[in-house]
């Protein structure tokens, strides 16, 4: 009578092969194969592996002996199979390529993988199978924008020396408004959240009127001055300022980061500014808002508070984003920036050089 291959696991291969049984994102016949060694080391017998995990005993049988010879590592690749080598994606997989990257559909903006099957004469599995072997995703777009500020390294040289190396004896602010803020009630009720089921929300919406929201972030603790007003001009920007001024240490300078939007530069608030000289304004190069720690804040308030949130009118908006800001806070963290400049203008300079180097789209 045959004997089944004893299994013994060390402790990393039973983390690792633990790990694979139960990843989500795991290849499925990846946690079959880590399951049948998991029991295999258990002392279980084939035949009692099988009627548990669904399968049969020969395949029971075939990755328990894989395992005993090639470990974790066999598990994870099949072996070498016989037949003939495929030739047919190889004599096409260039014409592919190319039509993917260089041209496009006569009334489109981009390949699917049926429309250039149909125009090179191949098969939408054959498409499948060379974009995904060279990472080609047509239907996939991201968005970006270099500055071209012609200040650029000047203000970029500012701006992150007050995030690495803040004056002493002064704060450090990162400010911005973040404008139209829409008070949104959905137009039916939500199902709530239950197992197995996310919740819902319906796609229409009442618009109840808008806010906009003025927030400095002081980044030594990333304490929160905000303020809700109508309207987005100089003036509510002067009131802004004046709510600072009188929320911060009088003995204190205050560094501002803003961004170039014309109300921060009205001349009133010139003028203003000139008379309280314990403000020193530094703008961030145009185009560049990731370099506004305060924009990284607003990504906060927008998924954990206001997405998803129902205002029945703006007033409802305002005191939820005012009660969003005093839970933070009450336990204020800040953000850290870590990039240098030298690393920043690195890798500005070689996505320009792609940019340069390639067609227009």
């Amino acid at each position: 009578m045959r004997v089944a291959v004893s299994i013994v696991l060390s402790d990393d291969e039973r983390a690792t092969l633990v790990k694979w049984s139960k990843g989500r994102a795991t290849p499925a016949r990846l946690v079959l194969r880590a399951k049948i060694v998991l029991a295999a080391a258990d002392g279980m017998q084939n035949k009692d592996i099988a009627a548990m995990l669904g399968t049969t005993r020969k395949t029971v049988g075939e990755w328990r002996s894989r395992f005993a010879v090639a470990r974790c590592p066999g598990l994870e690749k099949d072996a070498p199979r016989g037949g003939r080598p495929a030739t047919r994606r190889d004599d096409v997989a260039r014409k592919i390529i190319e039509a993917t990257t260089q041209t496009k559909p006569t009334a489109g903006t981009h390949w699917s993988t049926r429309t250039l099957a149909k125009k090179l004469g191949v098969s939408r599995a054959m498409v499948h199978r060379v974009w995904q072997a060279n990472q080609l995703k047509p239907h996939m777009t991201k968005t970006f924008k270099l500055s071209n500020d012609p200040r650029f390294v000047e203000k970029l040289v500012d701006v992150v020396g007050l995030y690495l190396n803040p004056p002493e004896r002064a704060l450090v602010l990162s400010c911005d408004e973040k404008s139209q803020i829409q008070a949104l009630d959905r137009t039916q009720k939500g199902l709530p959240l239950r197992p197995g089921r996310c919740g819902t929300m319906t796609h229409d919406y009442k618009r109840n009127g808008t806010t906009t929201l003025f927030a400095a972030i002081e980044l030594a603790e990333g304490r929160l001055i905000a303020e809700c007003m109508p309207r987005h001009r100089h003036q509510e920007w002067l009131k802004f300022l004046k709510k600072i001024d009188a929320d911060t240490p009088a003995d204190l300078d205050l560094h501002l980061i803003v961004d170039n939007y014309a109300t921060h530069k009205h001349p009133k608030v010139q003028r203003w500014l000139a008379r309280h000289p314990r403000f020193h304004v530094h703008f961030i190069p145009t185009s560049s808002s990731w370099l506004n720690l305060v924009e990284r804040w607003f990504r906060e308030i927008t998924d954990k508070c206001l997405r998803r949130g129902t205002f029945l009118n703006v007033r409802n908006l305002i005191d939820a984003i005012m009660a969003f800001i005093d839970e933070h806070n009450a336990n204020p963290k800040t953000f850290v920036w870590t990039a240098k400049v030298d690393d920043i203008l690195e890798k500005t300079r070689r996505a320009r050089a792609v940019l340069n180097k390639t067609p227009s789209a």
